[in-house]
């Protein structure tokens, strides 16, 4: 018996326990190639997945020929694989959890999409659909079939049909690319899951690297099409090993099924107060929020939920890590966090990083997830790539969206709140504000820098601005003011166990109203702004009152 080297890094790999176990270099991580069914016995859970279409199978519709006859080529293809076609179907569970799954097997005329492969992998997404369950795909394949011709191209569009009718039935299907996935498959139904997840240096693509080296005479930069640069500008989740891949699905079809609601509480159940103003004045307010000591978006997340799954990419060109997208946990009902995480690029987001955020609010609202969002931003990034990508479309088309959102939204300042950055994520249902954060039109600095020429005399508008929490309770702005450890969320963690009981009763409360009447509640509270708040109606008062005695 020859020994296993691996091609990557030339380790012994005979006797390697992960690889016996998962086809993975134990010392590299080179993910080899496996087969469909040995991709089956490392996700579902033992003995419980039952093959169905068994009996699908491809003929020979064009009578195509080239060394070999086509009927050749699929006997050869069937005898080496030991199976029928190039995909298996069928139900299993995953984590005790039903699916229904299409595994693709790339030793089988190189996991090429014909007729009876389209069939299949239609079958099953029909099957999910009509039992209800969610749907799971893995696929490693070359693309069309070229035997079938134009019959072949077709399975993109029933494919892609079947996927998009499971999305309007409002069930999770999840995509997994293995090396490689390109053309046909790539381009239908394997591109369209609610989460894409890849395989390590799983090569990726529409056209293969060496198909666009010689149709343009141009050489690709290295690892152009691999999982690891589909993720930076994306196209895809996350990339996870071999050996994680069914923990990672567990955890995300949990949170995708999970039928729990935060509805059965009564109020009386969670007594919350808001903390009294304190005696600092709103520049030193503003030095608190701006700490760098100070929690940020991801420091909360982490002490508040169990289970967090975070969510990547536009899919229309990168992933804005200063905006953070994910399922997670929060006493046990599944939420769809947004948040602005400022010790990433300052929180100050590319166009990009809110259209991600838009794609996590339209993946809320097909799962009726509420939706939870942490405001901590100076503003969007402004400069000439920003306004070239269309920052500007990005916020209004996140204002737009979220008033019409028809699942509960909570917004929570955490830190700084700035102008427009902050707003296209916080038109919520309802607003809570960290008593040091605060919440503004402009920065102290730059309004100071447009009345006096002056950047230094910020702590002199800053005031005038009516930034702090406080203010903004009295002027109808935000809800809720949460209260802070004294000296600030910065000296202990109290402040996020503030946050999670307050987000439960919201919550709570929340989800009893139905979603039509939470969508007008919610046009309402921001139609009234500036017009019936306390703050206008008493500047209004204060007018007329004047008035009176110039009258007089």
């Amino acid at each position: 018996m020859e020994p296993i080297i691996c091609p990557q890094c030339n380790a012994e790999l005979t006797g390697a326990p992960v690889y016996a176990r998962y086809g993975v270099c134990d010392e590299c991580g080179h993910h080899f190639r496996i087969s469909a069914r040995q991709r089956l016995l490392q996700l579902a859970d033992p003995g419980t997945f039952r093959q169905h279409f068994r009996t699908v199978g491809s003929v020979d519709p064009l009578e195509f020929a080239d060394k070999i006859p086509y009927p050749a080529r699929l006997r050869e293809a069937q005898e080496k694989t030991g199976l029928r076609e190039a995909v298996l179907t069928g139900i299993g569970e995953i984590g005790g959890i039903r699916a229904a799954l299409a595994v693709v097997d790339f030793e089988f005329l190189g996991g090429s999409m014909g007729s009876a492969v389209g069939e299949k992998i239609t079958l099953a997404f029909e099957m999910a659909q009509r039992r209800r369950l969610p749907m799971i795909t893995v696929v490693s394949s070359g693309g069309a079939r070229m035997q079938e011709g134009m019959l072949s191209l077709m399975q993109m569009a029933k494919t892609a049909g079947a996927a998009a009718r499971l999305h309007e039935a409002r069930l999770p299907y999840i995509s997994v690319l293995a090396n490689p996935t390109t053309g046909g498959m790539y381009a239908s139904f394997a591109n369209l899951g609610d989460v894409t997840l890849a395989e390590p240096q799983a090569l990726i693509g529409f056209a293969g690297p060496r198909v666009i080296e010689q149709v343009t005479g141009q050489p690709l930069p290295p690892g152009s099409h691999t999982a690891e640069s589909v993720l930076e500008h994306g196209m895809i989740d996350a990339v996870v090993p071999r050996p994680r891949l069914r923990d990672t699905l567990t955890v995300l079809l949990g949170l995708l099924t999970s039928p729990y609601r935060l509805t059965n509480m009564r109020e009386t159940d969670i007594a919350l107060s808001e903390p009294a103003p304190t005696e600092e004045t709103a520049w030193e307010t503003v030095q608190l929020a701006r700490r760098l000591d100070r929690p940020t978006s991801l420091d909360y997340l982490h002490r508040i939920a169990t289970t967090f799954f975070e969510l990547h990419g536009d899919r229309l060109q990168a992933d804005d890590p200063a905006i953070v997208c994910g399922l997670a946990d929060l006493a046990g009902q599944t939420v769809m966090f947004i948040g602005q995480e400022r010790s990433r690029n300052e929180g100050q987001a590319m166009p990009e990083g809110y259209r991600k955020a838009q794609r996590a609010m339209r993946l809320a609202t097909k799962f009726h997830l509420p939706v939870v969002t942490f405001i901590d931003t100076p503003g969007a990034q402004m400069g000439l790539e920003a306004e070239y990508r269309g920052i500007a479309r990005a916020l209004s088309t996140s204002l737009g969206l979220m008033s019409t959102l028809p699942v509960p939204i909570i917004s929570v300042i955490i830190g700084e709140g700035g102008s427009g950055g902050a707003l296209a994520l916080s038109v919520a249902d309802r607003i809570l504000m960290l008593e040091n954060a605060i919440y503004s039109v402009i920065s102290p600095e730059g309004c100071a820098a447009i009345l006096y020429r002056d950047a230094d005399r910020a702590a002199d508008v800053a005031p005038a601005l009516k930034l702090t929490a406080h203010d903004l309770r009295e002027a109808g702005v935000i809800d809720v003011v949460v209260s802070e450890p004294t000296g600030g969320a910065h000296l202990e963690p109290a402040a996020a166990w503030q946050i999670k009981r307050h987000l439960v009763q919201e919550l709570t409360t929340l989800q009893r109203i139905k979603i039509d009447k939470l969508k007008e509640q919610r046009y309402k509270k921001f139609r009234r702004i500036g017009k019936f708040t306390p703050l206008y109606q008493r500047a209004v008062s204060e007018l007329l009152r004047m008035l009176k005695v110039t009258d007089e």
